[in-house]
């Protein structure tokens, strides 16, 4: 709807400034056209009328109601109907072969309906999920991998061009500790009496990649256990990824960061921190590499290089910006969990340090996500310490329904995931009404093979026979697939798609309750089976961005 409406914006901008010409008023006031309450049978209402009736000297009724005779004289192809409130509303009613046309744009485009031509302006990098490689992804990080997955595939949808990467943390003291806890799991395999420290990592998983090691018959002096640890963690990771219908563009190790060399001999996270102490953004105070950090905002300066020579992880994160902004990105978009909100502006001051605005760099940060069966709390770790494991949760409810309802919340909101909500198969379910609406719809053009009556022709359908409350409010929403593409990527949010969703099956409904959609009369019959093949075209097309798969049959 969000096409017309500027259409008609336009049209009515023209008309507001030849009106206001006519009763000698030089300015032109800004309005808006939104949309009306509930209990007024229109499709769009403007305020304009109150905003100039000072100006004119009129009331607003009587300003409203000679604009609402010029609108109906200009612009008929675009307007069925004006009418006018007592407080100087004006209401509009779209023309229904707005509506049409736009209804024939969805049967011809099909799956390209709502997207854009590719936009080579801006080079856009979502940097997401980004694990670090010391244990399986949880529900978590799956609630991440969904947000940054389906916006990547929006943007996409509207012509950007978009690189989805996996930052991988594979060097520091943690990495240290990986390596060291599948060691002395390996030596209590062979029988040595070693506890394995509170501070290592405690997980099963741990165990079964030593007794690996240990059924290759190879000695402890030959074995890398971190290279070994990093690599059965990282397999397993791609694994769930891949199950998840998640594929990553570029995997970026950290190491790359601290390990090579160019010619000159330096890293690049060396090259860093010349470049910020020569443009006297940062410092050495005991030995250590400090940031002023708080010249750009930062409530305390960061350190950067230890006293010892090692690089701190922040170091580490500034040069990977750097790199992104190397390889020619534009945009740079993050997703981080909650509890990295004090991380947002220490590396935004990074980035204007760098020479860059700050706004280049767009942080998203999701809440974490609360398991529940029948509205009781799960525990969301085992007695071990593990947590929950995405896996586990994919393969109890599948993934389509894990990613729709990871989807349901804005990444700002907290998320309640009810597993035995998640399994239903009724309308309490979200993702079960929806693809309900897609199966029911793929029935009825099955059944309607039976009839030779039938038109199949786009070009011969009579769509002024959908002229229905119901079939016209079916359509009207069909249409707002393209605003809400719009409003997910102005809010970096995918979640206004399931949110969508939900109202097309709500719309869907009431047609389909009210409008018998294989009528006796043949053009009606031909004239409803293409809206709902419209239906149908555009939930693909929606569940697609989700990376969601359609059900047919159900």
């Amino acid at each position: 709807m969000n096409v017309i409406k500027q259409h008609i914006l336009c049209s009515l901008n023209n008309i507001v400034a030849k009106y206001l010409q006519t009763v000698s008023v030089a300015s032109n006031s800004n309005f808006i056209v939104q949309t009306p309450p509930k209990n007024i049978d229109a499709d769009f209402a403007l305020n304009v009328a109150m905003l100039i009736s000072k100006k004119t000297k009129k009331p607003p009724r009587i300003v409203a109601q000679e604009l609402a005779n010029i609108i109906i004289k200009e612009i008929p192809e675009l307007v069925e109907k004006v009418e006018t409130s007592s407080a100087g509303f004006i209401n509009l009613c779209i023309n229904n072969e707005v509506l049409y046309k736009e209804l024939k744009s969805i049967l011809e485009e099909k799956d390209k309906y709502g997207s854009l031509s590719k936009n080579n302006k801006k080079r856009i990098i979502i940097e997401f999920v980004s694990a670090n490689p010391t244990g399986p992804l949880h529900v978590g990080h799956g609630r991440g991998a969904a947000i940054g997955d389906s916006l990547a595939r929006i943007l996409k949808y509207l012509g950007y061009s978009v690189t989805k990467e996996y930052y991988l943390n594979d060097v520091g003291n943690q990495m240290f500790l990986l390596a060291k806890s599948t060691e002395i799991r390996y030596r209590q395999l062979k029988g040595e009496k070693i506890d394995l420290p509170a501070d290592h990592y405690q997980g099963s998983y741990i165990i079964d990649i030593a007794k690996r090691l240990l059924s290759e018959g190879r000695s402890i002096n030959q074995i890398d256990f971190k290279h070994e640890s990093v690599s059965e963690i990282l397999k397993a990771i791609k694994y769930d990824l891949e199950k998840f219908n998640i594929e990553f563009d570029n995997w970026f190790f950290e190491s790359t960061l601290t390990n090579t060399i160019d010619k000159n001999g330096k890293t690049e996270i060396a090259k860093i921190s010349e470049f910020f102490l020569k443009k006297g953004f940062a410092y050495i105070k005991d030995d250590i590499l400090w940031l002023a950090s708080t010249k750009f905002g930062d409530d305390k300066d960061r350190a950067l290089r230890r006293s010892d020579g090692r690089y701190t992880y922040f170091a580490s994160d500034i040069a990977y910006h750097m790199n992104k902004f190397k390889r020619g990105f534009t945009k740079l978009i993050n997703l981080w969990g909650a509890d990295h909100h004090g991380y947002v502006a220490r590396i935004k001051a990074c980035v204007q340090m760098l020479g860059f605005k700050k706004e280049t760099l767009h942080i998203i940060l999701y809440q974490l996500v609360s398991l529940l069966r029948n509205d009781s709390s799960v525990s969301m770790s085992t007695r071990t310490g593990e947590f929950i494991t995405l896996r586990k949760v994919i393969d109890e409810v599948g993934k389509d329904v894990c990613r729709f309802f990871f989807l349901l919340r804005s990444p700002d909101s907290q998320l309640k995931f009810d597993l035995e909500l998640a399994k239903k198969q009724s309308n309490e379910n979200p993702i079960f009404y929806v693809q309900y609406v897609n199966a029911r719809c793929n029935s009825i053009l099955k059944k309607s093979t039976d009839r030779n009556d039938i038109m199949i022709d786009t070009k011969n359908i009579d769509f002024s026979l959908l002229n229905t409350k119901e079939e016209r409010n079916l359509i009207k929403q069909l249409i707002a697939f393209c605003d809400t593409l719009v409003i997910s990527e102005k809010t970096m949010s995918p979640h206004h798609l399931t949110t969508y969703l939900i109202k097309l099956a709500d719309v869907y409904h009431k047609f389909y309750e009210k409008c018998r959609v294989l009528a006796n009369d043949s053009n009606l019959a031909s004239a409803r089976l293409k809206l709902i093949e419209s239906v149908m075209i555009i939930i693909k097309n929606c569940l697609g961005l989700l990376g969601i798969s359609t059900i047919d049959t159900m």
